[in-house]
């Protein structure tokens, strides 16, 4: 018998024995389970263990499919067992003889002795006549002193409950309360659980003590309760955290673009999964920062678009990435998610549903061995001999256009950097240009920046719109033969084949794709080197010409001195000096004239 599986014999007798799968055991709170099969002949035994271990295994297989029980949930059941406990002592009050019906009754008893001539000083008539007076003042007076007595010990033992641990008192809640809802909780959680439902109970006695001493008005002392209160209250009054993110999206006062704020919305969605979705918004603060923070620093890169994530929230992505070990977000990553936080945090506060912004303060550390770096002469001059300028295998094919082939790519793809490395425009910016948008102005070619023209253009802020004149450089390369010949093939777009991906963003495929291109061609190694590093060649070839950061914000379409200091920064002034800075754009050793000539 030592060898049957799930049979276990003690005392002569058999049990069915099986142990609780590891990812279980918090919801089930045992490693093992035991069952007496209450025989000790082996056979039977063999033949009963096989339903107890089936039901088992049933119940694992429904633990699975549960949903983790969410802070919404657990709000839900303390609050409902806050006010549960008033309404029971609503109920009991409402069975107690009020003095009204104690005079009434009173009044029917002189009555009766009245109609029936009785004679008061017969000890048999006078009780007959008074009993149900009696009986009424006993259960008034009995019955309030005995039921407060009651409460008034009840909260002494769920005071010594709370500071030992014991759940007795609240289990039934708890079990009920996951059963009925197909939810499951960790050991953790529970035991906190545990503690917030003998507060939330403590909490409700004490009202009903004040009641004994007529005050109907009393409030919750426990700040857990007046938060429960707070976030119950919050889908009534339409402020939880995304129903006022929304608010705040349609404001837009920053004038932020659609698809940073499409960005934002999900961020703060994630946030919302930790918080619950009726969380008031003023319950934002450096613990619930926190917690988020530290769910984010697991968050696996790209974890909505897999499958084997399909259908979890935060909290149950992160903890099943525990088991499918998938590379999590970097720092910078986390920052960004941080910095949608406090964007909405600063208009909160604006906004008097905040103190202060509880992020401040709260980013990782910077990775300054992976900021962006401008691209080195020689990486330049290794780009644009390469396959996608001179001649590749395929125009369509990423991977094969790295390799050298007779394949001429004169799209976006091949404009768009070389603007960047002229202009310092963003990516998108380029991408989205109408012919309309690239046209003479005094004599000068110039491009426009705008959101004008095109219900689906879009900058990065109000700020970002400007007009920017063409380096020469570009002019000797073809682009104003380039943007003639779109006029005359009917086009309206200067890059027709630039696409929004399906979350609307300009570009995002092709920066993608390039970063890898500078691989395959072996100009990156890591981080530091992409799209971007145009940008930040343009501000140290504007400083080496003498310009001041102070000088050229609105060239690369910055508006504040804390982002422009990284990139530089253009005074505002008329086109003649925009010229001027266009102009001083150089970059000694590079090497296009194989360009010009094609």
């Amino acid at each position: 018998m030592g060898r049957q599986t799930y049979l276990i014999r003690r005392g002569g007798a058999y049990s069915a024995r099986l142990r609780v799968p590891v990812d279980l055991i918090d919801a089930v709170g045992r490693k093992e389970l035991v069952k007496a099969l209450g025989t000790s002949d082996p056979e039977t035994a063999k033949r009963l263990v096989w339903a107890v271990v089936d039901g088992w295994q049933r119940q694992f297989d429904a633990l699975r499919s549960r949903a983790e029980m969410t802070d919404d949930n657990k709000a839900d059941l303390v609050w409902s067992h806050y006010t549960g406990t008033l309404d029971r002592d609503d109920q009991r009050r409402a069975t107690i003889p009020t003095d009204a019906e104690i005079d009434k009754a009173m009044e029917r008893a002189v009555a009766r002795v009245q109609r029936d001539d009785l004679d008061m000083t017969n000890p048999l008539q006078a009780l007959d006549a008074a009993i149900e007076v009696q009986v009424m003042k006993d259960r008034h007076t009995g019955a309030k002193s005995a039921e407060a007595r009651s409460r008034r010990v009840k909260v002494d033992h769920l005071r010594q409950h709370l500071a030992t641990g014991e759940s007795a008192l609240v289990r039934h809640e708890i079990d009920g309360y996951l059963d009925d809802n197909g939810l499951t909780i960790g050991v953790g959680d529970r035991v906190d659980l545990t503690r917030q439902l003998i507060r939330a109970e403590i909490e409700a006695l004490q009202r009903t003590l004040e009641r004994d001493e007529g005050n109907y008005a009393g409030e919750p002392a426990d700040q857990l309760i007046k938060r429960v209160s707070e976030r119950q209250s919050a889908a009534a009054t339409g402020e939880t955290i995304m129903e006022v993110f929304e608010i705040f999206a349609s404001e837009n006062v920053g004038g932020v673009a659609p698809d940073r704020i499409n960005q934002m919305r999900r961020d703060i969605g994630l946030l919302a999964q930790i918080a619950g979705d009726r969380c008031h918004v003023s319950q934002i603060d450096k613990k619930l920062v926190r917690e988020w923070k530290a769910h984010l620093i697991k968050f696996p890169v790209k974890a909505t678009e897999m499958l084997v994530f399909k259908g979890m929230n935060l909290r149950e992505i992160v903890a099943a990435n525990e088991k499918h070990k998938k590379p999590v977000l970097t720092d910078r990553s986390v920052n960004r998610y941080l910095s949608s936080l406090s964007a909405l945090c600063k208009w909160l506060v604006n906004n008097g549903y905040l103190d202060n912004n509880p992020v401040s303060g709260m980013s990782l550390a910077k990775e300054h061995n992976v900021t962006t770096v401008p691209f080195t002469t020689d990486q330049l001059n290794t780009l644009f001999t390469s396959p996608l300028f001179t001649g590749c295998q395929s125009a369509d094919v990423w991977s094969l256009m790295a390799k050298k082939g007779n394949v001429l790519i004169r799209d976006h793809r091949y404009w768009v950097p070389l603007i960047m490395l002229y202009s310092g425009a963003r990516p998108g910016e380029i991408g989205q240009l109408l012919l309309s948008d690239v046209r003479k102005e005094h004599g000068r070619w110039i491009m426009h920046i705008t959101t004008e023209g095109d219900g689906s253009k879009r900058t990065k802020t109000k700020g970002s719109m400007r007009v920017v004149p063409l380096h020469p450089m570009l002019i000797k390369l073809g682009l104003i033969d380039y943007h003639t010949a779109q006029i005359a093939a009917g086009e309206t777009q200067l890059f027709p084949k630039a696409v929004r991906n399906a979350r609307g963003q300009m570009m995002a495929e092709f920066s993608r794709e390039f970063s890898r291109y500078l691989s395959r061609i072996g100009i990156k190694e890591g981080r530091g080197i992409s799209l971007y590093s145009f940008r930040h060649g343009v501000t140290d070839a504007l400083r080496r010409a003498g310009y001041l950061d102070e000088q050229f914000g609105l060239i690369l379409g910055h508006t504040q001195g804390t982002t422009t200091g990284r990139y530089g920064i253009l005074a505002h002034g008329m086109l003649e000096q925009r010229v001027t800075l266009i102009d001083a754009i150089d970059y000694d050793e590079l090497k296009l004239d194989h360009l010009i000539a094609r």
